[in-house]
């Protein structure tokens, strides 16, 4: 027997057996976090209507200019979006009829400051950022603000604006990588 031959042969099928269960996984509704914006861990997806608060998955439209930076740029990897990206986990944090105020220390959501929402001018390599979509005032109806507070460079609306709220599904943590376990 050619054991070159053999551990290729093993090696084949290892790789054929982790991505049927990665497949499996993720159409059973599992997603891995791996960026600072949240904690790193596994999300599922869930069937629950997204609220203030909820942590949501969704795809950036092929159509805002942030989508091509961040593709650019590996803001995000490829992925299943439309756009060939990598979907985003972020929390809802504005729904329609809250007013949003951009100050120069960060957002603030009727009337009340969100710490850790300032835009930074910079990427983390020290790139410029174009200037942000997101405009103060009301959101509009089938509007949604997401943020995360967990990251000072977060790629959130900060950047690419508010968000179709039709667009988000809610995901919950199933294991962080802190060891947490939720239900």
């Amino acid at each position: 027997m050619n054991t070159k031959n053999s551990w290729k042969c093993k090696y084949a099928l290892g790789l054929i057996a982790v991505s049927f269960m990665l497949g499996l996984a993720f159409g059973m509704g599992f997603r891995v976090n791996l960026t600072a914006s949240l904690p790193k861990g596994i999300y599922r997806l869930t069937d629950a209507i997204p609220g203030r608060g909820d942590l949501v998955t969704f795809c950036l439209e092929s159509s805002n200019p942030f989508c091509g930076l961040a593709g650019e740029r590996g803001y995000l990897p490829a992925g299943s979006c439309p756009s060939g990206l990598q979907s985003l986990l972020k929390r809802l944090a504005g729904v329609p009829g809250d007013y949003v105020e951009i100050t120069p220390a960060g957002l603030a959501l009727n009337g009340r400051p969100l710490p850790g929402t300032a835009r930074p001018e910079r990427d983390r390599l020290g790139r410029d950022l174009p200037p942000s979509l997101l405009k103060g005032g009301f959101i509009p109806d089938g509007m949604a603000l997401v943020l995360s507070q967990e990251h000072p460079g977060s790629f959130d609306s900060r950047h690419f604006g508010l968000i179709p709220l039709a667009s988000l599904q809610t995901a919950a943590p199933v294991w962080l990588w802190d060891g947490t376990e939720k239900p």
